[in-house]
C-alpha cells in the first residue's frame, strides 16, 4: 500500500531517475541485521527507504514496517519486492525534509544513507528521534567524511563524522557509534561509514528511567 503526501522534494525526480536506471542493492545493511536480530519484532519506520532493502528484511522478520521516501519509483520497487516475498509494507511518498512521523510511536527507526543539505538535516534527525518509542531504538548509517570523492554525495559537508551523528541522536542513550570500514567488490580501498545505535529510555511517572 502506498500513500501520497503533497509537496515532493526537488530531489525526488533525481532519485526516480537513479532508481529507474539500474538495479539497486537488495541486501539489508549488515549492521542493521546484526543489531536488530536479537530484538522482538514491533513497529518499524524506515525513513528514506528507497527500493526497500532494509524495510523488506524487517517485514520478512515479523516487523510491521512503514517505509517513507520521496521517490515514487523507489516505492514502486519496494512494493513489488514485498509482493514477491509475500510481506506487507505500508509505504508513504513524502518529502523527508518536512515529513512528520507520529511521536514516540515506533520501536525501531531506521535512517540509512540520508545525506541532506546542512540546513535540512537537523530537522530530519530531530523528527526521527521524536518517532522513537520508549524502549525503542534508532539506527543511523551514512558515509563518513573520509569517503569524500569515493562514495556518497558530491558535497563534502553532507557527509558524516562520529561527532556529528552522535549529535543527531541527542536525547537518546547511545549504545554504539563508530567509524566503520566496509569492503566492496572491485574497490581498491574500503568505503568508510558511520554507524549509530541508540535507545530511548523507559521512564516511570516520576521521570526516572
Amino acid at each position: 500500500m502506498t500513500n501520497h503526501e503533497p509537496g515532493k522534494s526537488t530531489d525526488a525526480a533525481i532519485w526516480d531517475r537513479r532508481f529507474a536506471e539500474h538495479p539497486w542493492p537488495s541486501d539489508p545493511d549488515a549492521r542493521l541485521v546484526e543489531l536488530v536480530s536479537p530484538l522482538p519484532a514491533g513497529r518499524a519506520l524506515d525513513l528514506g527507504c528507497g527500493t526497500g532493502r532494509n524495510a523488506l528484511w524487517l517485514a520478512r522478520n515479523g516487523w510491521d514496517v512503514t517505509g517513507v521516501d520521496a521517490s515514487a519509483v523507489g516505492l514502486a520497487q519496494a512494493a513489488s519486492g514485498a509482493k514477491s516475498i509475500g510481506v506487507t509494507l505500508s509505504l508513504v511518498e513524502a518529502d523527508l525534509s518536512t515529513y512528520q512521523p507520529a511521536s514516540f510511536s515506533f520501536d525501531l527507526v531506521v535512517v540509512a544513507n540520508m545525506h541532506f543539505a546542512t540546513h535540512l538535516r537537523q530537522g530530519l534527525y530531530e523528527r526521527a528521534v521524536s518517532a522513537v518509542a520508549p524502549g525503542g531504538h534508532l539506527f543511523i548509517v551514512g558515509h563518513h567524511v573520509d569517503s569524500f570523492g569515493r562514495s556518497g554525495p558530491p558535497e563534502r559537508d553532507r557527509l558524516f563524522s562520529v561527532e556529528l551523528v552522535t549529535e543527531f541522536a541527542r536525547g537518546l542513550e547511545i549504545g554504539l557509534v563508530e567509524r566503520e570500514e566496509r569492503w566492496v567488490n572491485g574497490e581498491p580501498e574500503p568505503l568508510i561509514d558511520v554507524v549509530l545505535w541508540a535507545r530511548r529510555a523507559i521512564t516511570n511517572d516520576s521521570g526516572r528511567s
